[in-house]
């Protein structure tokens, strides 16, 4: 039996256990785990330098790099996470909707684990440990498959976590890491039907679209982000430097970032120059339509090609707009259902932007930099949901659950 199939196996044995944990014994394991983490440091980071050792050799550029990096301070925040995560409600159990029927029978919808749940991830090991919390307080088993580029840290890692589990009511099996670098694996997670619950992908948009188009298993899909910031004609300058800048500069890496500036052509006339400025000041390459080159003429020319990439680097694209209905067709076309922004003092134009743009959140007069778990104050999250089903937008601990429906009666036949 493959690597995959097994642990997938001795995930789904353990739902059954998992279902009887109540809150105070998730919340004493996931405490234990966080401590051990920061105990077991040490051997963690020397883990991690073999993962960044062979990232250099491979030529893994210094920002991915970064993002693969652990030292003490990196760690006591994945701990500190996971404490975080103990002090959210548990979702488990909670009734949804009482429903009394006319024969008698007292019906009750509740709130239950989604099962097994397999997360397919790149770089970064603190999702390992944010992906194992979320799941675990949540009732779910997990089966998680990181990328190659973290192998070395994430098996330290679980290691790690499985022994402060052992020491609890929790079953160290829910906990589940393919090591197996192989695309193969991946493809294998994609069909374990019967064994996967779901499967949510977290990472590029070649990832996300891998499983998508090739899972069996029901999908999550999450996290591709080519976000827009539109600026009418009514916006107020300020405002709208302000924004635009945050939502590109302050951390170009993420999903929720700024990838196409969408500008009135009112609006830039008088002032594009001077926030294309601001961009340049920050070292922000600008790419930009004929119009745009017009008014920032050290801006080079944009392509559809553009228009459709996400960056997650210092790199924007600028197009100026005739209409807010142009500005609509614009996303229409290019955006991924993430997060888009409209800047105007116009109500009826912000009105109808939030209500006929199709995106998991939409803005009016603020930075698509907040589309994040903790900043809508669900504590953490497992990913930012850009599919309608089951969930949509940053996904807290009651986005893992499902429902059941309990019926009580006393003695009901239909007739």
């Amino acid at each position: 039996m493959s690597e995959v199939r097994s642990k997938a196996g001795l995930a789904k044995n353990v739902t059954s256990i998992l279902n009887k944990l109540n809150t105070t014994q998730k919340n004493e394991a996931l405490l234990a785990m966080a401590d051990a983490l920061v105990h077991r440091s040490a051997d963690i980071i020397e883990a991690n330098a073999e993962d960044l050792k062979r990232g250099k050799e491979l030529g893994t550029s210094p920002s991915l790099l970064d993002r693969l990096a652990l030292n003490e301070s990196r760690i006591e925040a994945i701990a500190e996470g996971l404490r975080q995560i103990v002090q959210l409600p548990d979702p488990v159990g909670d009734t949804l909707e009482v429903i009394e029927r006319p024969n008698g029978l007292h019906i009750r919808k509740t709130r239950v684990p989604l099962g097994v749940i397999g997360i397919i991830y790149e770089a970064r090991p603190n999702v390992t440990v944010d992906a194992a919390g979320l799941c675990l307080k949540t009732g779910n088993a997990v089966v998680l498959r990181g990328g190659s580029s973290a192998l070395s840290s994430n098996k330290k890692i679980v290691e790690v976590l499985h022994e402060a589990m052992a020491q609890s009511a929790m079953p160290k099996d829910a906990l589940q890491l393919i090591e197996d670098p192989n695309r193969s694996s991946v493809d294998e997670m994609l069909k374990l039907n019967g064994l996967l619950d779901v499967i949510i992908p977290r990472g590029g948009s070649s990832l996300i679209q891998n499983v998508v188009m090739n899972a069996t298993v029901p999908v999550i899909e999450t996290g591709a982000g080519i976000c827009h910031t539109f600026i009418d004609a009514s916006a107020i300058p300020d405002m709208a430097e302000a924004i635009s800048l945050n939502a590109k500069v302050q951390r170009p890496s993420v999903c929720n970032s700024m990838e196409t500036l969408l500008v009135h052509q009112n609006f830039a006339e008088a002032h594009l120059s001077a926030i294309a400025q601001k961009f340049r000041d920050s070292n922000v390459e600008l790419r930009g339509c004929v119009e745009t080159l017009r008014l920032v003429p050290w801006a080079t020319q944009s392509s559809s090609t553009d228009y459709a990439t996400e960056y997650n680097d210092y790199v924007l694209n600028i197009k100026v707009v005739n209409s807010l209905e142009d500005a609509m067709d614009h996303i229409a076309s290019y955006g991924t259902k993430h997060s888009e922004c409209i800047v105007t003092e116009s109500q009826d134009n912000a009105e109808r932007f939030l209500q006929e743009v199709d995106a998991a959140a939409v803005y009016h007069n603020a930075s698509t930099r907040f589309t994040d778990g903790f900043e809508f104050g669900f504590g953490a999250e497992i990913g930012i949901s850009t599919q309608k089903l089951h969930a949509r937008g940053p996904m807290g601990l009651p986005s893992l659950t499902s429902t059941k429906y309990v019926i009580h009666g006393n003695g009901q036949i239909r007739q």
